[in-house]
Order: structure tokens, then C-alpha cells, then sequence
């Protein structure tokens, strides 16, 4: 498969050298706003052209959610693979992000927490980790805009074993703070001004500095920005890019290099069901700042 036929939402890659493979993991269901099938790996080596789709994650019938399986992002820590990935809750219907295990990249993936790590009560999505300078493990994440209004971005401490929060969330920054969002308007939306949070990922730049993509939309277009840590600390103070990196109606997106050193932004376009498509966008630094090329 090209990408131009690969339906794919909030795609992740894993580069692996030995192999000089890339694995490309994303929302893969047909319809994500219903029910949920499970998630599927790509595998291909110039992300151009990809063979797959592969089964990684089918849910048991007793597994915590039946429906909306988003986002699931693949990462090695301590000799094993661990995937966080959004799932709706049966017990609340509130969206939250739990976590999965596999000793091999190709899967299977099993539930590894008890179900979501994100606040029961809350509706979260789109975890993402992140290890410190300590080698203590987050979680970042989104607080939907369905129960706050104006999105949130949070980090929440982890055990060292991924399985459970060790701390309570600490609120990063609201979308509207950022000056190149604007108000999302929507017949979803109640009255008031609704700001979105989605698909946050945390990269360090070569110049040491922290820097946290996360999408929002920008007059109803699905875009990405930049917040950089004054600190260098995951609890910031975060500042942000005044315009967005990209806002031609694609987010979600995640950094990686490819084989030969290359900066790469990934991202999925057009924000529409079954339309999207993942796009892959060479980006430089510059002082710990990200310029399309």
C-alpha cells in the first residue's frame, strides 16, 4: 500500500535501524467514532510504500471499552514495548487513556493498567510519554474540551512500571492560550467558546531545550503548534509559538529521524473520515525552534 490509499488517523512511527523498517501504528479502524475493531501496524522501509496491514490489538470480550480506539502510541522502555491509546470507557462513557503491552512490536498487545491512568472522571485522550531527566515516567495528555471548554494539556506522574498514576495531574495550559488557535465552531459545540486540545507529544531538541507539539484548529481547520518549557521541565512554565506550524487542515502529529538523519514530522490530512491519509514533513531546528523545510 502507498499512502495515498492508507486510511489512517494520528499516525506514530517507530524507526528501527537494525531492521531499517519503519512501523507505522495509527487509529486504523474504518469508522474510529464507532465501534472499535482494534489497531494494526504498518511496516515499510522509505514511507512510501507499506506492507499490512498487520493485527497488533484485538480486544477479549471483556476488555474495557467497545468503542472509540484512538491514537495509540508504541514506545520501548526497559526492554519491552508499551502502547498508550484512548479508549471509551463502558462503565462511564468518558474517554481515557490506558495502556498495553507486547514483547514484540509486531504485537499481540495486551492490556497491561487496569484499565485507563487518566482520571476516571475526567474525559481524556491522546496520552503520550514522556521520561525525565531523572528517568521518572509521564503521562501527557488532554483534558477534553467537552467538559472544560477550553481544552487543558496536563502531565501526570507514573509508577516506574507504566501501570498506574503516581501523582495527580498537573494542568500544563489551556488552548486558548496560544495565540494562533481560535474558537472551534461546530453544531457538536453548546453556546460559548469552545478551544480544543488534541494529540500533544513531547521532543527535546538538540539544543537540550523541551518542546511540546499539540494540535487545535485554526478558523475550523485542524492544525498544529509549538509550546517550548521555560524551564526544561515537563511542568514548564510553556511558552508558545505565536503561529502554528502547520494549519492546512492536518494535526496529531509526532517527530522521528529517519535512517539517514532527517527531522521528520508526521501528521494525518485531511481531518475527515475516511479521507485521511498520513503525510510525512521534513522539519529542521533552529535554536530549538521547528521550521517546515
Amino acid at each position: 500500500m502507498r499512502n495515498e490509499d492508507l486510511q489512517i488517523r494520528d499516525p506514530f512511527v517507530v524507526p528501527v535501524p537494525g531492521e531499517g523498517r519503519y512501523y507505522l501504528f495509527g487509529s486504523t479502524d474504518a469508522n474510529i467514532w464507532g465501534k472499535g475493531t482494534g489497531f494494526d501496524v504498518y511496516i515499510g522501509s522509505d514511507l512510501l510504500e507499506w506492507e499490512g496491514p498487520y493485527p497488533v490489538f484485538r480486544p477479549e470480550a471483556d476488555f474495557y471499552s467497545e468503542e472509540n480506539f484512538w491514537a495509540p502510541e508504541v514506545y520501548e522502555y526497559r526492554g519491552r514495548y508499551y502502547m498508550f491509546a484512548t479508549f471509551r470507557r463502558r462503565s462511564n462513557q468518558l474517554l481515557g487513556t490506558g495502556v498495553l503491552a507486547s514483547d514484540d512490536l509486531k504485537g499481540p498487545f495486551r492490556p497491561y493498567s487496569d484499565g485507563p491512568v487518566t482520571p476516571e472522571n475526567w474525559p481524556c485522550l491522546d496520552g503520550t510519554l514522556y521520561v525525565d531527566n531523572e528517568g521518572l515516567p509521564w503521562m501527557v495528555f488532554c483534558h477534553e474540551w467537552t467538559q472544560v471548554k477550553d481544552g487543558e494539556i496536563c502531565a501526570m506522574r507514573l509508577t516506574e512500571d507504566l501501570k498506574a498514576a503516581a501523582g495527580e495531574p498537573v494542568l500544563l495550559f489551556r488552548a486558548s492560550q496560544a495565540g494562533w488557535t481560535t474558537r472551534l465552531d461546530s453544531k457538536s459545540t453548546e453556546a460559548g467558546d469552545v478551544f480544543v486540545t488534541d494529540g500533544a507529544y513531547v521532543h527535546r531538541a538538540g539544543n537540550g531545550q523541551l518542546l511540546l507539539l499539540w494540535a487545535s484548529f485554526v478558523h475550523n481547520r485542524y492544525a498544529i503548534g509549538v509550546a517550548r518549557s521555560e524551564s526544561g521541565l515537563i511542568t514548564g512554565p510553556w511558552v508558545h509559538e505565536e503561529q502554528a506550524l502547520y494549519q492546512q487542515d492536518g494535526g496529531h502529529g509526532m517527530l522521528f529521524r529517519t535512517f539517514d538523519g532527517q527531522l521528520m514530522l508526521t501528521i494525518h490530512t485531511p481531518n475527515k473520515t475516511p479521507n485521511e491519509r498520513p503525510v510525512f514533513l521534513p522539519v529542521t531546528e533552529e535554536q530549538g525552534r521547528l521550521r517546515m523545510v
